[in-house]
């Protein structure tokens, strides 16, 4: 095809694209009660899943291991009801609009990848294909895992942490609808963009900037960083909240040197 042609045909995936994104958008705009009451505001809930969890877990854990976790309620995340301010007269609407075109994003990205798939395909051969897909399918499922992760995990013991924390007892907080949700996104958003640390450790690898001994040199570093992380975001000092949530970064480090390990490895065969 001439360049015209191919332009022509960028336009037409683009466009597709674009439908799947804007009618997903209407659908979260029409059904704000899900979007909102549901998915957004569900970790600041005492019932929602995890918070749940975690309550069944301290009473249980308070009952075989009182060395550990001496208070049932310990673990209970959450269990005051939050109530957000908004100041700004448009501040509801202009952020439901803002919302509905971040859901049609996300729910749309998979088909957009796709897409863009489909473009470059022609041009790749047979074996670029395979590493392709491989490499499409990594970067997806490791964000949506992140997401995840964030969204149940991270997110409720967050809110739980920042809505409780106080300077003083003259201080109240009050936080506003705004603030909630820059807090929320951002917290899933980086825990999607940090589950993609192995296929970031897979391309450094392939061009030699990270070696296997690099991370385990610093591996000790890193539990230091985890551990640090892990206590901001834990609802209280216990080790099971901290646990819950630096065990999946270790995980996902020990990943990382398995990964760099084999691309090193397969580097120095082809070299020799």
């Amino acid at each position: 095809m001439t360049f015209m042609e191919h332009l022509e045909e960028l336009r037409w995936h683009l466009i597709r694209s674009a439908i799947v994104i804007v009618v997903t958008a209407i659908a979260a705009f029409i059904y704000k009660s899900i979007v909102f009451d549901i998915l957004i505001l569900g970790p600041s809930r005492k019932d929602f899943f995890t918070n749940e969890i975690l309550c069944k877990a301290g009473h249980y854990l308070s009952k075989i291991l009182p060395w550990l976790i001496d208070n049932p309620d310990l673990l209970c995340p959450n269990t005051k009801a939050l109530n957000l301010t908004n100041y700004d007269m448009t501040g509801q609407f202009t952020t439901h609009i803002k919302i509905s075109v971040i859901t049609g994003l996300i729910v749309g990205f998979p088909y957009v990848v796709y897409e863009l798939w489909k473009f470059v395909k022609p041009a790749l051969y047979q074996h670029e294909r395979k590493h392709s897909q491989l490499a499409i399918f990594s970067i997806s499922f490791l964000f949506f895992t992140g997401v995840l992760f964030g969204y149940f995990v991270i997110c409720p013991l967050s809110v739980n942490f920042l809505i409780g924390y106080n300077l003083s007892d003259a201080i109240k907080n009050q936080p506003n609808l705004a603030s909630y949700i820059s807090t929320v996104s951002s917290i899933v958003l980086a825990s999607g963009v940090i589950f993609e640390l192995p296929v970031f450790v897979y391309f450094l690898s392939k061009i030699g900037l990270v070696t296997p001994s690099f991370l385990k040199k610093y591996r000790k570093h890193s539990i230091v960083v985890i551990l640090i992380i892990a206590a901001f975001v834990t609802p209280s000092a216990d080790a099971f909240s901290q646990i819950l949530v630096s065990l999946p970064l270790f995980v996902l480090y020990e990943i990382c040197i398995g990964i760099s390990k084999r691309v090193t490895k397969n580097r120095e065969m082809n070299n020799s």
